[in-house]
């Protein structure tokens, strides 16, 4: 039953927040009214919402968190608002004001990070309130990029002194040993993701002082070994092809007043095979020890382009023709 049409409005104060807002071609707009099934107009107090009243409450909550991204200095883009409206359907259990306070803030101006999904959410949150956090998922859900936003905003905020990145070396096979070039050349290929992050969230030169000064410090796993990590946020990516020696080695390198984000997909080891990874053996060795926390993301989590969404579901048909 279609509930009684009520006008609300919406107090914007200059027509160029309205614009970020209603996006390039109205296309935000469009997809708001749309999907809520309510009609927005401008008005000289900012915009005019009309349409069934548990609608028009939603799409000015929408709108309320609309503005806060606009706000950073980010431009508003459809996909923040489908996500955020996906999030919104009652068996998610997420309003726009809780979706709100989980934005991140890095450090290049106008750039926000924000979860997209329930299990983004809870990782977030979890991060938020234990020292060690393993998130576990498959590629895509936002594990890595999510845990290293938290890292930037944490050292922004002054909780830590330093971000250091850390990943296993020695993936499908290969040794370092074989490949060309000096130690630095012959890792960088494996962290090179962890600075392509790292660029979308802090300025070029500021990474490169920022590394120069130690504050900023990505390294292979094997680096961390003999080393206590105080006040620090540290970050160990592609867990899954960490040995059990090299996980515990690792755990057992926090120190005072930091912070620990582990993260892979159980998988996808690279490991020879039959050969145990440190990521499956934490989940069993330590998975009930109080302030350590195990987030389990999955394909409900990943947050991809709708055509590579529709490529993938398109090969998962061909494969079972």
């Amino acid at each position: 039953m279609i509930g009684k049409t009520i006008e609300r409005t919406i107090h914007i104060e200059n027509n160029k927040d309205i614009q970020i807002l209603f996006g390039k071609f109205d296309q935000n707009l469009k997809l708001i009214e749309k999907e809520l099934g309510v009609k927005v107009l401008r008005d000289p107090a900012g915009l005019k919402v009309t349409g069934p009243r548990e609608q028009v409450d939603k799409t000015c909550e929408l709108f309320d968190y609309l503005k806060g991204i606009a706000a950073s200095g980010s431009d508003v883009k459809t996909r923040d608002i489908t996500y955020a409206l996906r999030l919104a359907k009652p068996d998610e259990g997420v309003d726009f004001k809780l979706l709100a306070k989980e934005k991140i803030e890095v450090s290049i101006p106008g750039t926000l990070v924000t979860p997209k999904t329930k299990g983004q959410i809870e990782y977030i949150d979890a991060i938020k309130h234990n020292d060690i956090v393993f998130g576990v998922g498959p590629a895509g859900t936002g594990k890595t990029y999510l845990a290293m936003a938290m890292a930037v905003n944490a050292l922004k905020k002054g909780l830590v002194r330093r971000i250091i990145l850390t990943r296993p070396a020695i993936e499908a096979g290969e040794n370092l040993g074989f490949l060309p070039g000096d130690m630095v050349e012959k890792v960088l290929p494996y962290l090179r993701p962890l600075y392509d992050a790292l660029y979308d969230m802090i300025e070029a030169k500021k990474v490169e002082e920022f590394t120069e000064q130690g504050i900023i410090e990505v390294a292979p796993l094997a680096f961390m070994r003999g080393r206590t990590l105080n006040d620090a946020f540290v970050v160990l990516d592609e867990a899954q092809n960490s040995t059990p020696f090299q996980m515990k080695m690792f755990l057992t390198r926090l120190g005072f007043d930091s912070k620990t984000v582990i993260t892979g997909d159980i998988t996808q080891s690279d490991l020879p095979k039959g050969a145990p990874n440190g990521l499956s053996d934490a989940a069993k060795v330590i998975k009930d020890i109080p302030g350590i926390k195990f987030v389990y993301l999955t394909g409900n989590d990943v947050v991809r382009h709708e055509l590579v969404q529709r490529i993938i579901e398109a090969y998962e048909h061909g494969s079972k023709t």
